[in-house]
């Protein structure tokens, strides 16, 4: 099927949001020539800031195929931006409910309409500490062995410098002008698992080959060398409430032998005779009165 018609909407997204992009920001975008001119297919990409759904939107208005995102359903529901959203045909997603998987039905329609869809595969903004690419979840992977359609590994670099993930103040950097990085890389090649049963495994494998392949994308734009292997935040999060629970049970078991111990000896002080009682001067004195009355 050719090229989805881009519409109202899309063009009045991009009048509003291209000429602050181009004013700015800098550009660096590579490998348009890998974006389909024909038929459905899947872009996966990486997420490492707030700002870089502008800039891969950008990217890839200007290759003439706009995407489809899938994104939070909350952000369909009201104001400006959910008319836009609307307008603009994207997919809401509907997390840990029964109508999760309309979302991925949404998704395989587009495509099989001649559509691009657009997957974080991350699903959030990674918690890499470099920024790399974390381990994705399978949905991207799903529509990709339902359909068959190309998976177009897309990488972005740049824009965490003008807002970085989760800082604390989000604030914009603008100054000194920063560059967008965009990279899409040839489709990435499933097709050993096309003739498999979906299962978990499979989907796993599929999604690791996905997030392989942007990583790879990415290391170009960075002029770095891949990472022995991608972050995992779920086992990250285990290893600090471990370390944290160790911590706490050494810290219990540091005072339950301070208790065992019994009290520390105190140091000698030097020897100061003592006051005495108040009550005893008070017997002395009254002794002394009656001595004196006798005499």
């Amino acid at each position: 099927m050719s090229r989805r018609r881009i519409g109202f909407w899309y063009r009045l997204a991009a009048v509003i949001c291209k000429p602050p992009l181009l004013v700015l920001f800098k550009r660096d975008w590579r490998g348009m020539e890998h974006i389909p001119a024909d038929g459905g297919f899947i872009t996966a990409v990486n997420h490492n800031s707030y700002l870089d759904p502008l800039s891969y939107a950008h990217y890839q208005y200007n290759t003439g195929r706009v995407p489809r995102f899938l994104a939070k359903a909350g952000l369909f529901k009201s104001g400006f931006v959910g008319l836009m959203m609307r307008g603009t045909g994207q997919i809401p997603v509907y997390r840990e409910t029964t109508d999760a998987a309309t979302a991925f039905r949404a998704a395989v329609s587009a495509i099989e309409k001649g559509e691009c869809v657009a997957f974080y595969p991350e699903g959030t903004l990674t918690r890499d500490p470099e920024l790399w690419p974390m381990q994705g979840k399978t949905g991207a992977a799903r529509v990709a062995l339902l359909t068959k359609a190309p998976v177009i590994p897309v990488a972005q670099w740049g824009a965490h410098e003008a807002m970085p993930p989760y800082a604390k103040e989000n604030k914009l950097r603008l100054l000194p002008r920063k560059t967008l990085r965009v990279q899409a890389g040839p489709p990435v090649d499933l097709s050993a698992f096309y003739d498999q049963e979906p299962t978990a495994e499979v989907l796993r494998a599929v999604t690791e080959v996905i997030m392989a392949a942007i990583t790879e994308q990415l290391a170009v734009l960075r002029g770095e060398p891949v990472p022995a292997e991608p972050y995992d935040w779920r086992k990250a999060i285990a290893r600090e409430r471990r370390a944290a629970r160790e911590a706490a049970r050494a810290g219990r078991g540091a005072a339950a032998a301070t208790v065992d111990a019994g009290p520390a000896v105190a140091p000698a002080e030097p020897a100061v005779a003592p006051e005495p009682a108040v009550g005893s001067q008070q017997a002395r004195s009254t002794q002394q009165a009656q001595e004196d009355e006798s005499k």
